[in-house]
């Protein structure tokens, strides 16, 4: 994409939301919306980042080696998305959990490594098996659970219409897939809240 040069005050993405506005029987040049192009150019962008994001440079080689080999779990991690089909946001909770081999990772790259791949157009599904297989990849554990649960706005404010609707996917790797007690022991922390946890 050729960068905007200094003293532009539009590009291709602003024009085209500007036509958008037009073609929804709207003025885009009142006061209100005005702005509206390059304020929605700006935001998709941002919705959009994660393709200028490499998953090698957010980890940032922050494996460390520890002897540890209990479950690690980072739970309720905020999602926002895109649903690649219409353009409309989904948002929830994703929880991410791994069995170490000999080296652990940073916790706070998990979180960053869910935003690398929901700050895309995104389906659900696809969005979970991308983190748990690049968790695999990268870090080597002896597996990988990963399981996010969603409410879609194509799903709620069109089509079916059910407000209370929550889309939940699930991606087991190794140890995850193969082992019932290891996948129980995720989904059952995954659930309880200890005391004092909110």
């Amino acid at each position: 994409m050729k960068p905007r040069q200094p003293g532009e005050t539009s590009d291709a993405l602003e024009t085209l939301v500007h036509r958008i506005l037009n073609e929804l029987g709207e003025d885009a040049s009142r006061e209100g919306l005005a702005r509206t192009p390059k304020r929605v150019a700006k935001s998709l962008r941002y919705l959009t980042s994660g393709y200028q994001q490499d998953p090698d440079k957010v980890l940032n080689g922050a494996l460390f080696s520890v002897s540890y080999d209990e479950m690690v779990i980072v739970r309720d991690i905020e999602v926002f998305s895109l649903c690649e089909h219409h353009l409309l946001p989904f948002f929830g909770r994703c929880h991410v959990a791994y069995l170490p081999n000999r080296k652990v990772i940073g916790l706070s790259k998990l979180p960053r490594l869910v935003d690398v791949f929901a700050r895309r157009l995104q389906v659900q599904e696809r969005l979970t098996t991308q983190i748990a297989e690049t968790i695999m990849e990268k870090v080597r554990p002896r597996g990988v659970g990963v399981i996010i649960e969603a409410r879609h706005l194509c799903m709620i404010m069109r089509g079916v219409e059910k407000q209370n609707s929550v889309a939940v996917t699930s991606a087991m790797l190794g140890s995850f897939r193969h082992d019932a007690q290891t996948r129980n022991e995720f989904l059952n922390l995954v659930r309880s809240r200890p005391p004092g946890i909110v």
